[in-house]
């Protein structure tokens, strides 16, 4: 399958920029192949190298279920399959963003930001809400006389794959069909009266009207149509604005009705009776905070609304219905403005690219100042000076750095050493600007891993004289290790051992014990049983 990939990588030091944009098709198996990111953003190019080798890549983790994968090669994966129905709201490109962390061996270069758009497929068809309907016109009627038909639904999020198109089958020249559009965006149907009606010549008609959606292959369906020549509904009802805006606390009292947009209908009986419904193109997000009285066209908050919600706006789609058979209706938007009362506290998520649990990172300790260590991003959704936010670091070894707004990275300030220290813990404070002010700490802790920085020390033969004639005892000799940069004195601290009767040569183990075999790495003086201390022994270097 296709994959189109738009790239859109600057070269500037900004970190945070979207970088590239790759479209991957809706229902694709998981596992699926988007892309190269190291191929398409050209970092080697950037960076002035041709070895792609040299970089690794890193998928920054983010709230919600992962979508998808990323290796450390740089490539892009789907994590499941994609439905852009089930991801993505009507009438908004699908798009979902994915973070990645650039190393070069162990330095931090850069931060990416993927856009991953979700292409639609024409996995649905228009669909009428009914096979058949009965329209009634009037034998008095004139031309021009309308009659509303329902309108077709395609559920598929793609602008062009639920764009729906409208015409009309077997007619006479009798009717047309006239196709509008509402407030919400919805095609309005409605089948005119083209000639005055005979109810002595003809008293029905069989009529269709088709919905082919703009896919590729398109889709189509029929809707079936019977024409009864009587007495019929001929008003819609009419709401008194067309758009209607309100604000509320987020605290608004729940069940208390905000707003009644309420429509007048000129017929009488039940072509003038109207009824109160949500439109199809309300979402059902926010169908779960508000309700709507199918009778007095009240609309109440029926849930609490959480203002860290990104959203703090909602649209509701009001549908006025009369009684009449078919029915009539108009369509008001109504906009309703959610304001936070109440100011709450930053919340700090910290990303560590090598982690031993939540809160605790690993680092070697022959990392380079300035290197990556977390990705730190804070949230706070409160309004005016209530969600703007400082961060900071009080640390010597650690220190924190914008990346834009409400996001940093933690990098080295200053090399490390495991000998000296091997955990360091520190806190990431973050304050709004609220009065009060409202602060968030975030406890972390790094632990130092180990290098192999230690090496061999040089090996050194020392021989002394046993205070007898060396025609009838041997010359003991002692093997011993020094550290660096440290002489043999009579004022080092010794210690003394026995060298085994007539061995002739001594080793010491790491662990101070003596045996014949093992590692030294400490001088001592030694004696032969029953035998005087020798003065301080001369050092060969062999």
């Amino acid at each position: 399958m296709f994959v189109a990939i738009c790239i859109l990588l600057s070269c500037m030091h900004c970190s945070l920029c979207k970088d590239i944009t790759f479209h991957v098709k809706e229902e694709n198996v998981p596992y699926y192949f988007i892309g190269d990111i190291a191929t398409e953003t050209l970092v080697t190019k950037t960076l002035l190298t041709d070895d792609a080798s040299l970089f690794t890549f890193n998928q920054l983790k983010q709230k919600g279920t992962q979508l998808f994968n990323v290796t450390k090669e740089g490539k892009l994966y789907t994590a499941q399959t994609l439905d852009a129905e089930v991801l993505c709201r009507y009438n908004t490109e699908c798009y979902k963003t994915v973070k990645i962390a650039i190393h070069k061996h162990k330095t931090f270069t850069k931060i990416l930001k993927i856009k991953v758009v979700i292409e639609d497929t024409n996995d649905h068809q228009p669909e009428f809400p009914e096979e058949e309907i009965t329209l009634h016109f009037r034998e008095g009627d004139g031309k021009g006389m309308k009659k509303a038909i329902p309108n077709a639904v395609d559920k598929d999020v793609g602008y062009q794959n639920r764009l729906i198109n409208y015409k009309l089958r077997n007619n006479s020249v009798k009717f047309v069909l006239s196709v509008s559009k509402r407030v919400d965006g919805i095609s309005r149907l409605e089948i005119v009266l083209n000639e005055k009606l005979d109810r002595e010549q003809k008293d029905i008609y069989h009529i269709q009207v088709s919905a082919t959606d703009g896919g590729s292959p398109p889709k189509q369906c029929v809707l079936e149509i019977t024409i009864i020549v009587e007495d019929e509904n001929d008003n819609l009802p009419l709401f008194s604005n067309d758009i209607y805006n309100i604000s509320i606390q987020n605290t608004y009292q729940i069940f208390k009705p905000i707003l009644t947009p309420s429509a007048n209908d000129k017929d009488s009986g039940k072509n003038g009776m109207i009824s109160y419904y949500f439109s199809p193109m309300t979402s059902d997000i926010d169908k779960t905070y508000f309700g709507l009285n199918k009778t007095t066209g009240d609309i109440s908050l029926i849930d609490e609304i959480d203002i860290d919600e990104e959203k703090i706006m909602y649209t509701l789609y009001i549908e006025a219905r009369d009684g009449g058979n078919p029915p009539l209706s108009s369509i008001a938007a109504v906009h309703v403005n959610v304001i936070n009362e109440h100011n709450k506290p930053p919340n700090i998520d910290v990303n560590f690219i090598s982690t031993q649990n939540h809160n605790t990172a690993t680092i070697l300790e022959d990392i380079k100042v300035g290197s990556f260590i977390a990705y730190v991003m804070v949230t706070d959704n409160d309004v005016g000076h209530n969600g703007q936010v400082n961060c900071h670091i009080k640390d010597d070894t650690f220190k924190l750095q914008s990346m834009g707004s409400k996001e940093y990275k933690i990098v080295l300030k200053k090399a490390v050493d495991r000998e000296t220290q091997e955990h360091y813990h520190f806190t990431v404070s973050c304050e709004d600007k609220g009065l009060p002010a409202l602060k968030t700490d975030k406890d972390l802790s790094i632990q130092v891993l180990d290098v192999n920085d230690k090496y061999s020390q040089p090996i050194e033969v020392t021989s002394y004289g046993d205070n007898r004639p060396s025609s009838n005892y041997p010359t003991d000799t002692l093997t011993s290790r020094k550290s660096s940069g440290q002489c043999w004195s009579e004022r080092s601290s010794r210690q003394y051992e026995e060298i085994p009767a007539m061995s002739g040569h001594y080793t010491i183990r790491s662990d101070m014990s003596a045996s014949n075999e093992g590692q030294l790495y400490q001088e001592r003086y030694v004696k032969n049983p029953e035998r005087q201390l020798p003065s301080p022994p001369d050092v060969i270097n062999q």
